[in-house]
């Protein structure tokens, strides 16, 4: 089953989008549930981004560089 890793709601008085620091993960790479797939950065903070659940990461959307918003998919796993 595949699944939609999107951008979390990043909390009150917070940004609505960030950029893509780097991938601690590649396409193909499986990952556990909590492990952290990526760092963000916005123009107050960076951060940590866990994986949701265990499988394997599929696809990669958003680039390092790239900017994404609050509720974009920025990868596919497959469950």
């Amino acid at each position: 089953m595949e699944h939609r890793f999107q951008l979390p709601d990043l909390g009150e008085d917070a940004p609505d989008k960030a950029e893509v620091s780097f991938w601690y993960v590649q396409e193909g790479e499986e990952v556990e549930e909590g492990q952290d797939l990526v760092e963000m950065i916005t123009d107050k903070a960076a951060f940590t981004v866990p994986s949701p659940l265990k499988g394997a990461v599929k696809q990669i959307l958003i680039q390092e560089g790239d900017i994404a918003r609050v509720g974009q998919t920025m990868a596919v796993i497959e469950a």
